[in-house]
């Protein structure tokens, strides 16, 4: 039996990879070889799992918690799994999904009915994330339609914005050194000085 490793992934800096990480540590899986990577699964140009991609050999056996953790494009999951089972030979533990194990039944059976499961865990991965967009995008405009603001709030204008902008418009100071009274890039000066305008 080759070396054991274990692959991580969180869609975001702020999720918790804890309940993962227990897991794979419960394995006795040495903390080196397990791999993890804080970002979204919608592809796999991921620096963490390339590694792992990478030392991965013959009969070496790889845990990851839930298939959705690899990745949630299925055609790209389906490619990976090739990958790591045919092309690398090492086998794989999906713990979240038992049958989804290819130390067991390397038979045509047992192979059958793997990549049934695979496909259709793969399936469900993918139209998740479609959900999860979906979701997101319905949020974003209820929260627009109640009024909420997204981004940076505007930068206050300086005290001295108005008495500099009325000695700029009576050409007593040019745009730039304007600008540098007030403390402001000459863009942005400008674009208060438009906003301001229009709203009198």
């Amino acid at each position: 039996m080759g070396n054991l490793y274990g692959y991580i992934r969180v869609s975001t800096r702020d999720q918790n990879e804890d309940r993962q990480l227990i897991a794979l540590r419960e394995l006795k899986i040495p903390e080196k070889n397990i791999f993890m990577d804080k970002q979204s699964g919608k592809d796999f140009n991921r620096p963490q799992y390339k590694r792992l991609v990478r030392k991965l050999k013959k009969d070496d056996l790889l845990y990851i918690k839930s298939i959705d953790r690899l990745g949630r494009n299925y055609a790209e999951i389906l490619e990976q799994w090739r990958l790591l089972t045919q092309t690398k030979g090492a086998d794989i533990v999906v713990l979240d999904m038992p049958l989804l194990d290819t130390r067991r039944g390397k038979d045509l059976m047992g192979t059958f009915l793997s990549d049934i499961v695979l496909q259709v865990l793969s399936f469900v991965a993918e139209n998740e994330r479609t959900n999860i967009r979906q979701r997101q995008a319905e949020g974003i405009a209820a929260a627009k339609a109640r009024g909420v603001k997204f981004g940076r709030p505007p930068r206050p204008l300086p005290d001295n914005f108005y008495e500099v902008h009325k000695a700029w418009r009576d050409k007593k100071l040019t745009l730039k050194e304007a600008a540098e009274t007030c403390d402001l890039p000459v863009g942005t000066f400008y674009g208060k000085s438009i906003q301001f305008e229009k709203s009198t």
